[in-house]
């Protein structure tokens, strides 16, 4: 996972505790990466996010005051998400490796709707997305060769991460793969990887 090659210049999104209600602005990012996920970038109109998010489009333009504005704050989401997730793979108890491959599954979290959201960016070719989740893939890459101190080793372990995350994400469709589920299954795939390193 991540620190992001260059720091955004907008500030990411803070993470709202349980009870509070997320701000306008957080709204209207949820809603913007909803529709991506679901739709792609084409249904992701400035109308659909505000309707979306039960706002007005002057409050969307308030916050956001172009598509590509809303695309720099989603972005800037995933660079907050990514740099903190970064910073959890280093000091992770049980090592960067362990730490990668355990959360190397789509559950759903903040960070991974804004992950996926960003991956559709990418697929319509929106340069500053392809470039984020590269930077994001370099900063994983940069932790687990830190870790590893062998780079094809580490290329090898973030084509696993790849893998596991891949087939998660596809888990619920009729063509995905067997979900390799519970401890034990992921201990023993530790224990394949910790014989490479």
């Amino acid at each position: 996972m991540p620190p992001p090659a260059q720091l955004p210049t907008a500030q990411p999104s803070t993470p709202q505790p349980a009870t509070a209600q997320p701000s306008t602005r957080d709204r209207l990012l949820d809603a913007f990466e909803h529709l991506l996920i679901e739709g792609g970038e084409r249904s992701a109109t400035l109308d659909a996010v505000a309707a979306a998010a039960a706002v007005s489009k002057g409050g969307l333009l308030y916050h956001f005051g172009s598509k590509e504005a809303l695309i720099e704050g989603q972005l800037a989401r995933l660079a907050g998400f990514a740099a903190t997730d970064a910073d959890n793979i280093r000091s992770a108890p049980a090592g960067p490796v362990d730490y990668l491959i355990r959360t190397s599954i789509d559950t759903g979290s903040p960070f991974d709707r804004a992950y996926i959201a960003a991956t559709r960016l990418g697929q319509g070719q929106h340069p500053q997305a392809v470039e984020r989740l590269a930077d994001i893939r370099r900063g994983w890459l940069g932790v687990i060769e830190e870790a590893v101190g062998d780079p094809d080793v580490a290329q090898a372990v973030m084509l696993i991460s790849d893998g596991l995350y891949s087939n998660s994400a596809l888990m619920g469709l009729l063509s995905a793969p067997t979900e390799i589920e519970g401890a034990e299954n992921m201990d023993r795939l530790l224990a394949v990887i910790e014989r490479l390193t």
